[in-house]
């Protein structure tokens, strides 16, 4: 939970058992978990009302996709990975649906030893 072993949590409830003391420990968790509780009720109802007033474009809309690395995941190498996984074409096939660059590489797909790749002008 958060990070933290069982050294650091021993530690903690020894350091709120100095501040608190016994007696008002008990009431002290009560109120930190009424508050944990209020927090993240206030949290989803903001979601939900962000939700709904997106509109129905925005129905599976979800706040986490904002953070910059779940963005960059979803957005970005998906596509890569989508790309990774299809097969290579091949050149002599019209009826294939990937794209012309997947196929510059030869009827293989690859390069032989030694064989010199194609020059593309618009790439440099």
């Amino acid at each position: 939970m958060f990070g933290l072993g069982w050294p650091e949590m021993l530690a903690l409830v020894v350091i709120a058992l100095l501040v608190f003391g016994p007696d008002k420990l008990p009431g002290a968790a009560a109120q930190a978990g009424r508050m944990l509780r209020q927090v993240r009720q206030m949290a989803n109802n903001a979601r939900n009302d962000l939700q709904d007033n997106l509109g129905p474009e925005f129905k599976n809309f979800d706040p986490t996709d904002l953070h910059p690395k779940n963005f960059v995941r979803k957005h970005l190498l998906s596509d890569l990975e989508d790309d990774w996984n299809r097969p290579a074409a091949k050149v002599d096939d019209p009826s294939s649906p990937y794209d012309e660059p997947y196929a510059m590489a030869g009827a293989g797909g690859e390069l032989k030893y030694g064989e010199i790749p194609p020059y593309d002008s618009e790439a440099t």
